[in-house]
Parts: C-alpha cells; structure tokens; sequence
C-alpha cells in the first residue's frame, strides 16, 4: 500500500470515528464500554488461566 493510500484510508477512519462521535454520543459511548468490557473479560480470563497454571 502506497504511503499517500495509507494516509487517506487513516484519515478516512478518523472522519469516520469523529462523525459517529458525534452524531450518536450515547450509542458510541457504549460501543467503547462493550468493547473495554470484552478487553476486560479477556484480560481476566488470561489470568485466571495462569493461576491455574501455576497452582
């Protein structure tokens, strides 16, 4: 990928985020907690998979 196609894709992105931010602040704002919730979920996961690992 070129670097001039890599910097629209990025800005294209960017406008993308920037205009469901703010067009639907309520629903963006919990896309982002699912998604922190998912990372979370993992997280423990991945740890309590070592606990057991290790006892």
């Amino acid at each position: 990928m070129s670097p001039n196609a890599k910097k629209v894709l990025i800005v294209g992105v960017v406008a993308l985020v920037l205009f469901f931010l703010i067009s639907q602040p309520t629903e963006s704002a919990n896309a982002v907690k699912d998604f922190l919730g998912w990372l979370q979920d993992g997280a423990e996961g991945i740890i309590t998979f070592f606990k057991e690992l290790f006892n």
